[in-house]
């Protein structure tokens, strides 16, 4: 497990210049921004598949992934996968917008919302790095938009694994393979599809020789030419 030395926000700054599609998620926070944020945190932890919190609950805390995957859902739609230096805990009216739950044993940071906000009343960067935060999650959401409005599930599925992919080479992890921590049935809730659609999908790449599954967590692509092809 990565150790903790406070509350980090990772992303990839949306206003510098470089490749997006390449670009590498940075720390946000300065150590002094850190330091004041670990002040009012705890650091939590939750076993897999335990709930975080419950849409409509009365938001009292933001958390501050440190290891682990979260999945955060409406109903029984999953809108995203929160992974180490995501925050959640987003509120609507004073209550939460979604349910949380750990896809796999979580740690976290958790911070009372009363004294985030205190601390944002006086510190304009961290405000400022909270919107770049912000602009990174609009991206993904904008991305799982595109995702839910194709046909195929088989082409839903090519563009879920790039994305992880693609989120993976971010975070500085190898991309030898693609590394799925959260379950089947989350996935196919993501992509708006049954668990069996989702599994013919699979077969459906396997037999064409697009990717190989060494397990339910591990994929590699075999063919990129092809695999590209079908997100187009």
């Amino acid at each position: 497990m990565k150790q903790a030395t406070g509350p980090a926000i990772y992303s990839v700054h949306p206003w510098d210049p470089g490749n997006p599609e390449k670009g590498a998620r940075h720390q946000l926070l300065s150590e002094d921004e850190r330091a004041k944020l670990a002040k009012i945190a705890q650091i939590v932890r939750f076993a897999k598949g335990q709930e975080i919190y419950a849409e409509g609950s009365v938001a009292q805390s933001a958390f501050n992934v440190i290891d682990g995957v979260v999945v955060a859902y409406n109903a029984e739609h999953v809108v995203s996968f929160l992974h180490p230096g995501d925050l959640f805990g987003l509120s609507e009216e004073g209550r939460y917008a979604s349910t949380t739950r750990a896809a796999t044993p979580v740690t976290a940071y958790k911070m009372p919302l009363a004294a985030v906000r205190r601390i944002l009343a006086n510190n304009a960067d961290l405000d400022v790095n909270l919107i770049i935060k912000l602009c990174e999650e609009l991206r993904l959401a904008q991305r799982h938009a595109v995702l839910l409005a194709q046909k195929k599930a088989a082409t839903k599925l090519t563009m879920f694994l790039g994305l992880q992919e693609h989120l993976q080479a971010a975070r500085g992890e190898p991309i030898s393979e693609i590394h799925l921590q959260m379950d089947r049935s989350s996935v196919a809730a993501y992509l708006g599809i049954t668990l069996e659609a989702l599994s013919r999908a699979f077969r459906s790449l396997t037999s064409k020789k697009l990717i190989s599954v060494r397990d339910r967590q591990h994929i590699t692509v075999l063919d990129r030419e092809a695999f590209n092809r079908v997100q187009a």
